[in-house]
């Protein structure tokens, strides 16, 4: 079962670059489409403090909300990397 889960937006570079990191690690994760306008995006903003994509939660390893894609790919790859 997966317990990384990531905040998306389909079409987003940034969400594509990390998706591209989970998939190369083989790495399963739990996906959740935000929607396009920020004002919606309550649930990212409860969990990550701020409304921007993507957002990498990771229970297991005590990320409760982690943004921007490079810290996140760094933190995956140092992580879960050979």
């Amino acid at each position: 079962m997966a317990t990384l889960e990531l905040y998306e937006l389909e079409g987003c570079p940034y969400c594509a670059k990390v998706t591209t990191k989970l998939d190369e690690l083989g790495l399963e994760y739990e996906s959740h489409s935000v929607p396009r306008s920020h004002s919606e995006r309550t649930e990212v903003e409860q969990i990550s403090g701020q409304t921007g994509v993507p957002v990498l939660v990771d229970p297991d390893h005590d990320v409760d909300g982690m943004p921007e894609s490079d810290d996140i790919v760094a933190y995956l790859e140092e992580t879960y990397g050979g």
